[in-house]
């Protein structure tokens, strides 16, 4: 086994404004970034904060980035293809410091009806998967399950019931 190097061995790659830009452009134009990814980017290339806001302006100005496009891409992208829920979306677009305003726009587009058959497709999946020994311990994983992927408990607690035998029976009837 190769000894590991010291993290402080690790070289930074250090770029200028104008390649910033150029390194940027070339990334959104393959694929949506948000002005935080931008600032996390340039921060990890050594570009100064100054400079950085001065890129990142141009950037904004000229539209490869636009966070309210950004957020509508991601919802829509973690809603179908991910599955998520809108708490855990909202969440995601917040540590990427997307603008509150423009999260909540995005969200407003959400259909109701798509997010409880998108869940009931994600619990009937991990129901094949599931171990349980009891109908309760069978639910207490779905739900959880549910509420990790972001949904609300309602909407959660009413797409178990319909995979999961109710368990109503109380646990402590011995008593």
């Amino acid at each position: 086994m190769l000894p590991k190097k010291p993290i402080t061995d690790r070289k930074t790659r250090t770029k200028s404004p104008e390649q910033a830009l150029a390194s940027l452009m070339r990334l959104c134009a393959r694929a949506e970034k948000c002005e935080g990814d931008a600032r996390r980017l340039m921060r990890g290339w050594g570009v100064p904060t100054q400079e950085a806001e001065a890129v990142l302006a141009r950037l904004v100005r000229e539209r490869f980035i636009d966070d309210s496009r950004y957020a509508a891409m991601f919802v829509r992208e973690k809603m179908h293809l991910s599955g998520w829920g809108i708490y855990k979306i909202r969440a995601a677009l917040q540590r990427k410091q997307v603008d509150k305003a423009h999260i909540e726009a995005a969200l407003e587009q959400v259909n109701p009806e798509q997010m409880g058959t998108r869940l009931a497709e994600q619990l009937r999946r991990k129901l094949r998967t599931v171990k349980a020994k009891t109908p309760y311990d069978l639910r207490t994983k779905l739900m959880r399950y549910g509420l990790s992927l972001g949904y609300d408990f309602e909407t959660v607690r009413e797409a178990v019931t319909a995979y999961a035998p109710n368990t109503n029976d109380s646990v402590c009837d011995d008593f």
